[in-house]
């Protein structure tokens, strides 16, 4: 079978608005994802004992199911639960997305606050500092440089997951092959192109990661 690259060519207006409903999805659900997991990172990490334990079963729960349930659960099982609300198709992956990243992103949060020595804690004590200006001022910005790497990966395999939002009808990029390579039967080149769009979209994501964690590189 011959590659013809027209049939790329002419596919390229849609998946272009599926590359851009990709990085609508990727960049809400991260957004929202830090917001929650650096609250819940913080929680776990100083948290009262009562509110700790509540963070930890929400990643508990949210580690131990994949994406896809909880996409599902969010838009066909919770209607059904609740009939008057009904959640639109963009809204339950941004949502499920948020959820999701939040839950590993805590993780991170939490290890790397963790992983501070204490001694600067116990510094900005000794100065009177009240707690919110020792986590924002002294805690916060060590640990932020070391949750660079594994908050790139975490971006990397969000953009990724979001091809899964294909099973409640999103129009993100994965969608629009789908669609394309159903009326004109070129798998090959169909999916050749989602994928090359994926590592283009990955590939800048951890270049940009890159540059950020090599100006905030510990000396």
């Amino acid at each position: 079978m011959e590659f013809d690259w027209s049939v790329i060519v002419d596919a390229l207006p849609n998946l272009w608005e599926g590359t851009k409903m990709t990085m609508l999805i990727t960049f809400c659900g991260l957004a929202g994802g830090f917001v929650l997991g650096a609250l819940t990172g913080v929680v776990r990490a100083y948290g009262p004992t009562w509110l700790s334990a509540i963070a930890q079963v929400y990643v508990a729960v949210i580690r131990g199911t994949p994406i896809v349930v909880q996409v599902m659960f969010l838009y066909f099982a919770l209607p059904l639960m609740v009939p008057d609300l009904r959640i639109d198709a963009l809204w339950a992956a941004i949502i499920t997305l948020i959820v999701n990243s939040g839950a590993y992103i805590s993780e991170i949060v939490r290890g790397s606050l963790l992983s501070v020595h204490k001694g600067l804690k116990e510094a900005g004590q000794a100065m009177g500092l009240p707690f919110h200006k020792i986590l924002t001022h002294i805690i916060g910005p060590v640990a932020f440089r070391r949750m660079i790497p594994p908050l790139g990966n975490q971006c990397i395999i969000s953009l990724k997951d979001s091809s899964l939002f294909i099973v409640i009808g999103v129009a993100e990029l994965t969608r629009q092959g789908q669609e394309i390579m159903a009326s004109n039967f070129r798998a090959v080149e169909i999916w050749s192109a989602v994928a090359i769009i994926y590592l283009i979209l990955t590939g800048a994501l951890a270049l940009g990661l890159r540059l950020v964690e090599k100006r905030m590189r510990i000396l």
